[in-house]
């Protein structure tokens, strides 16, 4: 049962609600809060934020939960202000600092660092970090005292531009840096590696996620609203949710008539009336929607038939109402 007696998954709430997470709660603090509210366990995030970090959370309630997956590699967007002058265990302002005792780097030096990270490259995570070693954490194993043997992980970025610089105190100057990269990448270890670079030591101060994929900030909510739209009961979250389909603007689309919806809500493979739309590849997936242009599927295409992947309807039941539809 519900927290107010109703079911525990309110019927209609399928979508993505895009959050502007403040700082001090986890991304899961974040999740089970939205399911409190929503009064639905079928909430999933697209990527998580460290405690301290802030800004775009893209949550996925209902059916957009099994949609999740093709968010994971989408590329984000960052304001980082990185702090010269001193190191930190954790690579942030939460772990123990030590300062170099030297001067800073000017920012000339700062951007000629930042342009040698440009680009593809092989990344050492943070020792303060969630990954797995041996079903250890690798954090755990460093507040164990040990050193986690952590790989360096294929990332690339694309975009590390300094908008703003603060040398009051010469010996632990201030830049603020505008990040765009892959998915995957630690902006804890840019602060860490450009700090390195200059000759001294450099740890991340403070963090906002500025887009995630094709979610930003000037489309995020703040927990405040969602609380104030959730407060005579989940179905004043609606007006919040994008489509399920939102930020996947870059699959192409196939529409399906009646009958072909009702296959591909079997789970069958239909060779469309509508035809096929090309693809680069075997592994690029299209989405199939139905006449009023809500996705359907998430289809592969093979031997010239819509092969379904994601099913997002139920043959069985009627259409849930949209994202913002009353």
């Amino acid at each position: 049962m519900s927290p107010r007696g109703g079911r525990s998954d309110a019927p209609g709430l399928d979508g993505i609600l895009v959050v502007a997470k403040p700082a001090g709660p986890t991304s899961h603090d974040v999740v089970a809060l939205i399911r409190r509210l929503a009064e639905t366990r079928r909430v999933g995030h697209g990527g998580t934020l460290d405690p301290f970090a802030t800004g775009v959370l893209p949550l996925f309630l209902g059916r957009a939960t099994r949609l999740v997956e093709y968010h994971l590699g989408d590329r984000k967007a960052y304001r980082a202000t990185i702090c010269f002058g001193a190191g930190s265990t954790t690579d942030d302002l939460d772990g123990e600092l030590t300062p170099t005792g030297t001067p800073g780097p000017d920012r000339a030096a700062v951007e000629t660092a930042l342009a040698g990270l440009i680009g593809p490259s092989l990344q050492v995570p943070p020792a303060y970090s969630a990954i797995k070693l041996g079903g250890r954490r690798a954090y755990a194993i460093a507040r164990a005292g040990e050193t986690p043997e952590l790989k360096p992980r294929a990332i690339t970025i694309h975009r590390l531009d300094v908008v703003d610089w603060n040398a009051d105190d010469p010996d632990r100057p201030i830049a603020v840096v505008e990040v765009d990269c892959s998915a995957g990448t630690y902006v804890r270890s840019i602060a860490r590696d450009v700090g390195r670079a200059t000759g001294g030591a450099a740890y991340l101060g403070a963090l906002i996620r500025t887009a995630s994929g094709g979610f930003s900030i000037a489309a995020a909510h703040s927990l405040e609203a969602i609380r104030a739209a959730a407060a005579d009961g989940p179905a004043g979250l609606r007006s919040l949710l994008l489509p399920i389909d939102a930020g996947l603007e870059r699959l192409a689309r196939v529409a399906l008539g009646e009958s072909e919806v009702a296959a591909v809500g079997r789970g069958q493979f239909v060779r469309p009336v509508a035809g096929l739309p090309s693809v680069g590849s075997p592994d690029e997936r299209v989405i199939a929607v139905d006449g009023n242009g809500r996705p359907v599927a998430v289809c592969a295409i093979r031997e010239g038939r819509l092969a379904p992947d994601k099913v997002l309807v139920d043959a069985s039941l009627p259409a849930p109402v949209a994202a913002g539809e009353a």
